[in-house]
Parts: structure tokens; C-alpha cells; sequence
């Protein structure tokens, strides 16, 4: 993470597609080929080889004939659908990374402060907490590499601290608490990178599990936190999938079946030669019984869209929100020798009923993975009605119900966005990285007085005069902000209380305390009485 900048630009209500990257372009996790042949030998493939020769050998000035390639393979791709996708060997390890649910590190959550690379948390049981580091920790330099005065981006930074595992890194540290300056050594291992954000229960009865994306561990994540609800005691649940890009299908499958029950249809793909490969759920489902809701936006796609239409389909559970993305194309990857690799599109996937949810994409561009525009111009994303359906796209759940394909889940309950632009805009700015630093740098002011505070009394810290909600007002305004917030005290004490807590307690605070704030929340919680 960097330090925030003063590039902020507010009064649209604007709402980019966050971190589809992964998700959208991921759909069956099938076995890489690895020995990958692009071409038989057809007339046109013999003219492009020759042309890329003549290129080396005879053009007049000296060309990267490697570079050209590259072009011409995403020019290739470009010409297919959005998803199918060339990704250079330099991007394959960081988007490897995100999908296998880990990555070899020191383990520690950090942004530049005042350029100086500052720790705001370590991770738990990580590398760095095992071996002493603290939140507010300065690193000053790593093996000998200074770190500091240096404006470094997060993603400079990243090969620096990374290695293998078992590998050492010594660290130089001020503790700004303590005022010193000290040197340890890390060793390197493997860290989480988790897919369950938050697995937690919102009232007596009713579980809430946080699903980012569908990468290689999810399920067993998603499996462990839901054993551990039920043991709790929660007899209902919210599975959350706003914001989630998607991934691999089968992980979708996974998750459905543990609602399903033995032999229920959960998806159905369907390849060039009409070959069908269908999913059905098995007997091992350890919530087939208990209301469930899931949450769904405009930014949920792919598995997002596999998991939230089996569920929708066979009526086993409530789908909450707004009009999914509608991607239900599956892709393969494929691997070059070179270390690139190809995602292209093998299949269509659709739901229990039949339903198609892939939107048209005769714009493969920008356009087409951020719709939000379109959808705010026709009053979609405000009123239900105004979702255009189409009557020959009609299907039928198990119980009879009427569903559409042609572009996205439709919610069996709406949830508008706020129709106010500033509450809209406010919305973002709680959620969004000034929020986090802003705490950050008011912990470290004085992080002694605030670590012996408990929950209750880090609350009763933050409501009791107008200290923080003034402070946080001039901090917006600081890094380019302008927000009108006089009458949005309560929410903005709240949001920092949350944001507080997440960084001297854990997440789940934080979840605990914006939750019932939450307006599809709200109206899962209304619809149980």
C-alpha cells in the first residue's frame, strides 16, 4: 500500500469494477498443458512465422521480434471474447500467486508513511510476528537495502521482501514506541492469502462469511468457517460475494454442494463439440438445512455467478442485492514455453434451469468490464424495474419460479445504492484506504496509551467529544477531498471505531461493528422476522 495522494476526484457517483482481474478471467481450474502447441500448420500461421522472419533478419532497424509476438498473440485474443487473455511471463507468478491462496513473504501489512516503509500489522503467526515485529514498526533496511527516503511503490517493494522459503532476510527496525533502533532476522515461509476475509456471527442465530474470490484453498477455507458457525450455533447464514470477481469453477461447485442435497444439478458447461460435463451435489453437505441469503452486486461475477444461480435455481437459498456481472464463459490456461501463458475460453457454463448469464460483448473493451455507468444512466441500480429482461430468456427454478439469463443473476430481492451522490461518496471514502491510514497514523501517535484499551473502552475513546470526527474531517480535507460531513458523525465515529478496532484487535471486529450499518444486511435481518 502507498501513502494516499491528493488525485481524489469526487461528486460522480462512480464505482469501478475492484479486482475482477483474477476472477473474471479464471473459470475451470483444468490441468495446465504444459507443452501447449500454438499452431498446425495452416497457410495463415506458415505467413505470420515468415513475416516475424523477414522482420529479424531484413528490417532495416533492429526490432524485439519477442515483443511483436506478444502483440500479435493479444491482438489474436482481442478478436475472440474479453476473456480469453495472453499473460506475459512477468505478470504469470503475481496472478499464480492470488489464485493458489498463498505467497512466500515476511508476513506483514505495510504502506509508506512519510516514505519510510511502516508496519501497520503483522500478519498473525507469520514470519514477522513470530520473530517480534509490532505494529508502527519502522523497517529501515532489508539485507542492507534501504528502504527508507527512497519513494518506493508497493510493488518495488514486494521482490525485496519476498523470497524462498526457509530464505533469511535481516531487518533493520526503528520503534518509534520505544525510540530505538534494532536488527532481526526473518525467515521467510509461506503466507495465506486468504479467501474468507471474515467468518462471524451478526445475531444469536445468523452466520456471515466474507468470500473475496475462488482461488485453490477456498473451499477448505469456506468448509472450515462454516463447521465452525454451526458449532457456534448458527442456524442461518449470509454468504457474501459482492466485490468477488470469481475464479475457479469448481471451487463454486464445492461450496454449493454444502447447501445441495444428493443429486441436485449445480452447473452445467458446455464445449465447441457440445459436449456437457454437469455437477451435480453430493451427500456430504453440512448446511442443506437453515435459511440462507446470498449477497450479491453488480461486481460479482464468474463462480460468483456459478454459486449464487445453483443456489437461486434449485431454491434452496435468497439471492440479496443487485444484477451480477453475467460472465459464463470458462476458460483454460494454457502455458507457452517462454513462461507466458494463454486463458482461453473452452466452454459456456449455465445454470440448474438453463439459464445462460453471459452479457453480450460485440465492446470487448473498458466499457465492458465497468457497466456501472450504464447501469446508473438507466436507473438499474435504483429501481428494480428498471432492469431490462428479456421475456424469451424466461426459465423456471426447481419450484417453478420464474428466473432470466442474458447478462447477470437477477436478485430475488433489490437493494438500491444510496440515491444520495455525498452518502454514496462517503460510502466509498469509509471503506477505502484513507480511513485505514488515518487510524494508522493516530495509533502511532500514541500507540502505548491505545494498546491497554479494551473494545469498550476504545469506543467510549472515540465518541466522547467532536476529538477524532474534527481530526478526520481535516485529514480528508488534507489529501484532496471535499466532502460536506457535518451531519455524518455518527457514521464517520462508527466507521473509525471498526477501522480501530480491526488494527489493535482483528478483522472480526470490524465486521461486528459496520455489519448491521449495512443496508442488504438490513434488509436480510428484516426479512427474518
Amino acid at each position: 500500500m502507498s501513502k494516499p495522494q491528493n488525485k481524489y476526484y469526487v461528486f460522480i457517483p462512480v464505482i469501478i469494477a475492484l479486482s475482477f482481474a483474477g476472477g473474471l478471467l479464471l473459470g475451470n481450474k483444468i490441468d495446465v498443458l504444459k507443452n501447449a502447441r500454438i499452431g498446425s500448420k495452416t497457410e495463415g500461421k506458415i505467413k505470420l512465422n515468415k513475416l516475424i522472419d523477414f522482420i529479424d533478419s531484413e528490417y532495416v532497424d533492429k526490432v524485439n521480434t519477442d515483443s511483436i509476438v506478444n502483440l500479435t498473440v493479444t491482438g489474436i485474443l482481442e478478436n475472440l471474447d474479453p476473456h480469453s487473455v495472453y499473460i506475459p511471463k512477468e505478470q504469470l507468478a503475481a496472478v499464480a500467486e492470488s489464485m493458489e491462496g498463498n505467497f512466500v513473504g515476511i508476513g506483514v501489512n505495510f504502506y509508506m508513511y512519510k516514505d519510510t516503509l511502516t508496519v501497520i500489522k503483522p500478519i498473525p503467526n507469520g514470519p514477522s510476528a513470530k520473530a517480534g515485529i509490532q505494529p508502527g514498526d519502522r523497517i529501515l533496511y532489508a539485507n542492507n537495502k534501504q528502504l527508507f527516503k527512497k519513494k518506493y511503490q508497493s510493488e518495488n517493494l514486494f521482490p525485496i521482501l519476498k523470497g524462498e522459503v526457509g530464505s533469511p532476510i535481516n531487518l533493520t527496525i526503528y520503534r518509534k514506541s520505544e525510540n530505538k533502533k534494532f536488527k532481526v532476522t526473518v525467515t521467510r515461509d509461506l503466507i495465506p492469502v486468504k479467501s474468507i476475509d471474515v467468518a462471524t456471527k451478526i445475531n444469536e442465530k445468523t452466520g456471515y462469511i466474507k468470500v473475496n474470490r475462488f482461488a485453490e484453498t477456498t473451499y477448505d477455507e469456506f468448509h472450515n468457517a462454516l463447521v465452525s458457525l454451526k458449532k457456534q450455533g448458527a442456524k442461518e447464514l449470509i454468504v457474501d460475494l459482492r466485490e468477488n470477481g470469481g475464479g475457479y469453477l469448481e471451487m463454486a461447485v464445492a461450496m454449493a454442494d454444502e447447501f445441495l442435497k444428493n443429486k441436485q444439478l449445480i452447473v452445467k458447461t458446455k464445449n465447441k463439440k457440445g459436449t456437457e460435463d454437469l455437477s451435480y451435489a453430493t451427500e456430504r453437505g453440512v448446511f442443506e438445512t437453515g435459511r440462507l441469503y446470498v449477497l450479491i452486486d453488480e461486481n460479482s461475477a464468474s463462480a460468483s455467478e456459478i454459486f449464487a444461480g445453483a443456489i437461486q435455481d434449485n431454491d434452496r437459498g435468497t439471492i440479496v442485492g443487485r444484477r451480477s456481472f453475467g460472465k459464463g464463459l470458462v476458460q483454460r490456461e494454457m502455458r507457452m514455453n517462454d513462461g507466458s501463458a494463454v486463458r482461453l475460453t473452452i466452454a459456456r457454463y449455465y445454470t440448474p434451469s438453463g439459464r445462460s448469464i453471459q452479457k453480450p460483448y460485440e465492446d470487448k473493451g473498458e466499457k465492458y468490464f465497468n457497466e456501472f455507468e450504464k447501469r446508473f444512466l438507466s436507473g438499474e441500480l435504483y429501481e428494480a424495474d428498471s432492469i431490462k429482461v428479456a421475456d424469451s430468456l424466461k426459465f423456471k427454478t426447481k419450484k417453478g419460479r420464474i428466473v432470466y439469463g442474458g447478462g447477470g443473476i437477477i436478485p430475488d430481492v433489490f437493494v438500491p445504492i444510496e440515491k444520495n451522490h455525498n452518502k454514496e461518496g462517503l460510502e466509498l471514502l469509509l471503506q477505502s484506504e484513507i480511513m485505514s491510514y488515518y487510524a494508522f497514523e493516530k495509533l502511532d501517535e500514541n500507540r502505548s496509551f491505545f494498546s491497554r484499551m479494551t473494545q469498550s473502552g476504545l469506543k467510549k475513546e472515540l465518541f466522547k467529544n467532536d476529538k477524532y470526527f474534527n481530526q478526520f474531517k481535516e485529514y480528508v480535507i488534507s489529501n484532496g477531498l471535499l466532502f460536506n460531513l457535518s451531519d455524518q458523525k455518527e457514521q464517520i465515529l462508527t466507521y473509525l471505531y471498526a477501522e480501530f478496532s480491526k488494527q489493535l484487535f482483528n478483522d472480526a471486529s470490524y465486521y461486528q461493528i459496520v455489519l448491521p450499518r449495512d443496508k442488504m444486511i438490513q434488509k436480510v435481518l428484516g426479512k427474518q422476522k
